[in-house]
């Protein structure tokens, strides 16, 4: 690690100087963070069922709103059938 601080040294400070850059690389992991408190706080675990749901729901949701877009404005367009989706990649 130690070396990799010391030959990447630009790698790893580059979102000190970039606010774009996040300051790790785990957006999933803080995309989960909401339902791992709130089974922390209600002591229990949901059924697998309604824990696939909400990670399913979750899943469609972040990206979008990583896209600059509403949460709710894209459920309920899913919902009435005009479900988002990202752009195509410009070709390289």
């Amino acid at each position: 690690m130690l070396e990799v601080l010391r030959d990447r040294q630009a790698d790893v400070l580059r979102f000190a100087h970039d606010l774009k850059v996040p300051p790790t690389s785990n957006q999933a992991e803080r995309d989960l963070r909401p339902s791992k408190v709130q089974q922390n706080v209600s002591g229990r675990l949901t059924s697998e069922k309604r824990t696939k749901d909400r990670y399913t729901i979750r899943g469609y949701v972040s990206p979008a709103a990583k896209h600059g877009l509403n949460a709710i404005t894209v459920l309920r367009d899913a919902l009435t059938g005009h479900p988002w989706m990202p752009a195509l990649p410009a070709p390289t």
